[in-house]
């Protein structure tokens, strides 16, 4: 993973200026996500870009470490969780193989999942690192079933910004491939929910088995 650092390092500023595209239904979604934390837990979030998710949870939380690969994405969330005075979360360097250990009692992988090249070794780490009964929460680009012009883009156009350095890995997930391997690394399924209108990103809520 960390061969997409140097794409994402030369995309943070940008990144970090666009704005929530549906910022009504990314809060419902932490809103879902704070009803399965505990004001105790620590917590791990994988992929946290430029840390607004993480940010937004830490009143809730005891403690999160934050990680990603791009070390300028972490630079732009330390600026942030200073700005706003959020003195629980870590920021660090590490993908999903090399993230701290833990075990936490909580793990995220926000619009992660679809960007890793081996996602079922990728989902064992995260397992490692879930307490038993603890939950992993993810929000995952599937392939839309018709055809429509995301589908076309990601089948015709995306090899061809690949190739040129414009676009980051990115796998052709069906949503029985996200689910059928966040089962087989451990997790059984509490909740599902599709976002709003055409975005093709699912939300799952897992616990690891104990």
């Amino acid at each position: 993973m960390y061969q997409s650092a140097k794409f994402w390092d030369k995309v943070a500023d940008k990144y970090a200026a666009a704005p929530i595209r549906n910022e009504a239904a990314y809060n419902a979604t932490l809103d879902r996500v704070r009803a399965v934390l505990n004001a105790s837990d620590t917590v791990l979030e994988l992929g946290c870009g430029t840390g607004t998710t993480a940010i937004a949870l830490a009143p809730d939380v005891s403690h999160i470490i934050a990680t990603d690969v791009s070390e300028a994405m972490l630079a732009k969330g330390r600026d942030k969780a200073r700005d706003q005075h959020v003195a629980n979360i870590d920021f660090v360097q590490a993908d999903a193989k090399d993230a701290p250990e833990g075990p936490f009692d909580a793990v995220l992988a926000f619009n992660l999942l679809h960007l890793i090249e081996d996602m079922d070794s990728a989902l064992a780490d995260i397992a490692k690192r879930t307490k038993p009964g603890g939950v992993f929460v993810s929000k995952t680009f599937c392939m839309p079933e018709r055809r429509n012009m995301i589908w076309w883009f990601i089948q015709l156009g995306l090899p061809v910004m690949q190739a040129i350095g414009k676009a980051p890995y990115f796998a052709r997930l069906s949503i029985t491939d996200l689910d059928a391997a966040i089962t087989r690394a451990g997790f059984t399924i509490v909740d599902t929910q599709m976002a709003p209108g055409k975005d093709p990103r699912r939300t799952v809520f897992a616990r690891r088995t104990e």
